[in-house]
Formats: C-alpha cells, structure tokens, sequence
C-alpha cells in the first residue's frame, strides 16, 4: 500500500438495494460496476473511466445489506476508508482516544486487513492496510477526475476535539479556514495536499457523519439526473470558491452523497 498514512484510498455503499444504486450512479456519475469476485458476498467495484487517456480506475464500492446487519441497525450510507501502516495498532490507539469498534480488524483475501470504527463522536469509517502496491486514485488527489472523490468532509459537533482525535492518529493538519457565520468555522484539512475539511453539527443533521463529494462532469446534468433516477436533493446547486459548484442529497435508498462540479458554458 504505496498510500501514506492517513490517506483515503476507498469508499463504500452500504445499499438496501444493489441493482438501483448500480442504475443511479451509472446514470449521474456513469460509473460502472463489475461483480468483486468474493464469495458469499454481493460486493460489487465501482469504475470510472478517464476521459483523457480512456483509462478505467477503481473508485468505490457496493455492498448488500444483510438482514443481519439491518437487525443491527445498519442502514444505506456512504463510507471512507483511511489507509494506515497497521490496523490493529490504529484500533487500539482508536478505542484508547474514546472511539468505537463496529467491526474488528479482518482479513479480506488478496484485499488487506480492515476494521470498521468509530470516532470519539459516533461518525463511522473504515482504517485499512491494503495488499496492493498501486498507488489508489479513489481519491483525486493529484487532479480534478470525473466520478472520483474530490472532497471529504466531517460534520461533528465538537471540531476542536475532532482536529485532535484525526491530527493524532492520522497526520493530519489545517491548513485555514472560512466563516460561514452561524454556521461557524469551516476548517480545511490536509495531508499530503487538501483532503477535505471539518465544521460544526448542524442541529438539523442527526448524526455526526463524513459527507464525501464525488466530481460530476456538469453539476446541471447530474442533478437532472438525480431527479429522474429516484434521488431527492437536499441542497444546491451552491457555487464554492474556485467556480465549481456542489449539491448534496439522497440516493433512492436514503444514503447521503455529495456532488461538486463545474456547469457547461452556454454555447
């Protein structure tokens, strides 16, 4: 895993349906999706494909849920996994700084070692030490890419302690930020370039939760399509510093996403 420590290098859907989320982001952010090969499981890999060299990369996953895991409250949602040196020792320093186990450290075959965890506050993501020696693109850090990660946000409702609980563990720093005025401070993070940013809870939002925003080619079209494939918007289109323009909502299984992404030019 050529991944530094503390980089995001995947992001899953839990989904209550497989075959719908496959037909929706196909439809906004033309992703494709071919079976993982795992047995027993329905898991399927998220593809996109580079308009410039035609190149196709692994961006994300899917998964069914279980009846199980709906028993045990596990509903549609969109997760992160960070890579790290050593899962085990991440865990443990994990459980140590107040946080939560909601899956122990465990072998995937020819995959890696992930755990699924929680912070201090309760928002769920995944630490992960893969096998492979390629670098992962799932997050572009490198250069704006159609259908991958573009941003990785936090909502928590006590940021200071959040800035000390992901610094410690996962090198991370601020690198500035904006007032967005009640809504307080929007903090910039990053690592190895801006990965993303953290800000305060929202009462309206229930739970603390990583917000992740996938680039769309035109942020018009996407929400049309949105719209026609069973998704409801929350809010947006919102222009962002930088001229792009972000939209966050649900799929037809009630998984929170984000979009960011430019609009055509009239022609």
């Amino acid at each position: 895993m050529p991944n530094q420590h503390g980089e995001f290098i995947w992001y899953e859907l839990l989904t209550d349906h497989s075959d719908s989320a496959v037909r929706f982001y196909n439809a906004i952010l033309g992703w494709q999706a071919t079976d993982s090969g795992q047995p027993g499981i329905d898991y399927r890999i998220f593809h996109a494909r580079d308009e410039d060299s035609g190149e196709s990369h692994a961006v994300g996953g899917l998964m069914q849920l279980t009846e199980e895991m709906r028993q045990g409250g596990a509903k549609p949602v969109w997760l992160g996994y960070i890579g790290v040196d050593d899962v085990d020792q991440t865990v443990g320093n994990i459980i140590a700084a107040g946080g939560g186990v909601q899956m122990p450290a465990t072998d995937i075959p020819n995959v890696g070692r992930i755990a699924m965890i929680t912070d201090p506050h309760g928002a769920p993501f995944y630490v992960m030490r893969g096998i492979s020696n390629k670098t992962s693109l799932a997050f572009a850090s490198d250069k704006p890419r159609v259908g991958h990660c573009a941003w990785n946000e936090l909502v928590t409702p006590d940021p200071e302690a959040a800035k000390a609980f992901y610094f410690t563990e996962f090198g991370w720093s601020k690198e500035g930020e904006m007032d967005m005025g009640p809504l307080g401070r929007y903090e910039f993070i990053r690592h190895n370039g801006i990965i993303g940013a953290l800000m305060p809870k929202p009462e309206a939002l229930p739970i603390p939760l990583w917000h992740y925003y996938f680039r769309c080619a035109d942020i018009d079209d996407a929400c049309k399509a949105m719209t026609a494939n069973g998704g409801q918007i929350l809010h947006g289109p919102d222009e962002i510093p930088g001229g792009d323009f972000i939209v966050k909502g649900f799929d037809p299984q009630g998984a929170l996403f984000a979009l960011v992404g430019p609009k055509k030019q009239p022609a």
